[in-house]
């Protein structure tokens, strides 16, 4: 097992790291906690000594024969740098090289996997400096355990506390013990609507509620894969271990889509992305009401997974899977789906079905490729993610060995 550094800064999430600790413990790795001077504030250090049983580190330059290299030290020795809470600060430093305290030196210095599972008021993580923050860091590796909905210590209701500790611990696991069959791999998927904003309070929004996407990036990183979830607004707990985007209209969804796609082994489209936009984007206020008709014009959003194929053109790689829900006759609409845009899988579903498709926990889908095609009956979305993912597989050897 491995020897996991516990970066605990200031915020009210730092009880909680106590439970992450002895998580941890409790698989076989060990722990040496390092507290920020603020995190000293919310919760004592002799608690985690008591815990791992360890020197908690406090200061980057604690007096003592080299003392002033530890945080060299112990970068090379530790398998994990997993930081719970992670403030915004601490993100921030994290993101632009600031080396102000042990524990920012530590990540500087040390050539670990990096987990960070952020806590903070809902403003401060919508904020874009935060926001351009974290997606610096995933861009270069570091991987996010996505903060919970809930009562936060302002007083505010909302996205922001600091996840499970449970869920903390099983992703740190899954980051030491990695183990499937696409160990290795990189996969992007898309989940839930896209909201296109007529004004400041209504917008243009559909009822996917992106649990078809997000049983399929849990089960991708279950197979070890590196997994970046790009997600439009859904209620929906993140997966461990699974990289969180959060966007909300089409326009975003593209942008913060390609770029990642490019380093994709495989892309799975399964968010419902509105093909509509108002045109000029949302008025500056509220529209008011009249009593004559609203004329409301609309222009056609960006096509993600056509630009995708157009953009890997004769490439192996990535391996693009869409979705296809549609009314009628779903299959042959998926048929010319695949030939059209020139991806690989289609998953074609029927949205009239009976206790399937949108909000439903359970989906009956077909799976139509170039080599024929797959019905798969009415099955939780978890297992319908697993066969969805047997056939991106097989798509994916096979690029690789023609």
């Amino acid at each position: 097992m491995a020897l996991i550094a516990l970066g605990v800064t200031g915020g009210i999430g730092a009880y909680k790291a106590v439970e992450v600790a002895r998580g941890l413990q409790k698989r076989g790795h060990e722990v040496a906690a390092i507290m920020t001077r603020s995190a000293r504030r919310f919760i004592g250090e002799v608690t985690f000594e008591a815990i791992t049983r360890r020197p908690v580190i406090t200061d980057q330059y604690a007096r003592g024969t080299n003392a002033s290299i530890e945080h060299i030290a112990l970068a090379s020795d530790i398998g994990l740098l997993l930081v719970a809470p992670a403030t915004a600060n601490v993100i921030g430093k994290f993101a632009n090289g600031i080396a102000d305290d042990f524990l920012s030196s530590l990540y500087l210095a040390t050539r670990a996997p990096v987990l960070m599972a952020p806590a903070m008021n809902t403003l401060m993580l919508e904020h874009v400096a935060v926001r351009r923050n974290v997606a610096t860091l995933s861009a270069s590796g570091v991987r996010f355990v996505d903060p919970g909905q809930g009562f936060l210590a302002c007083g505010w209701i909302g996205k922001g506390r600091l996840a499970e500790p449970d869920d903390i611990v099983a992703a740190a696991d899954s980051m030491l013990t990695p183990s499937g069959s696409l160990l290795g791999r990189f996969v992007v998927v898309s989940a839930g609507p896209t909201y296109e904003d007529i004004d400041l309070v209504r917008y243009l929004g559909n009822r996917s509620s992106g649990k078809m996407g997000y049983a399929v990036a849990a089960e991708a990183a279950r197979r070890g894969a590196r997994v970046v979830l790009v997600s439009g607004p859904t209620h929906l707990h993140p997966p461990p271990g699974v990289e969180i985007v959060a966007v909300r209209s089409a326009a975003q969804m593209h942008q913060a889509i390609l770029p990642h796609a490019a380093h994709a082994d495989i892309v799975i489209m399964a968010a419902a992305v509105a093909d509509y936009t108002p045109d000029h984007g949302p008025a500056a206020g509220k529209i008011g009401k009249a009593d004559a008709p609203m004329d409301l014009r609309l222009v056609r959003t960006v096509d993600i997974l056509a630009d995708l194929s157009r953009v890997r053109a004769d490439a192996d790689r990535p391996v693009l899977v869409g979705f296809a829900a549609e009314s009628g006759d779903p299959v042959a609409r998926g048929r010319e789906k695949l030939h059209r845009k020139k991806v690989d899988l289609i998953v074609a579903n029927d949205i009239a079905a009976q206790g399937a498709g949108f909000e439903a926990d359970d989906n009956a889908v077909t799976l139509i490729s170039r080599d024929g095609e797959q019905a798969v009956p009415l099955a939780p979305k978890t297992q319908i993610a697993v066969r969805i993912l047997d056939r991106a597989e097989h798509l994916l050897a096979r690029s690789v060995t023609e």
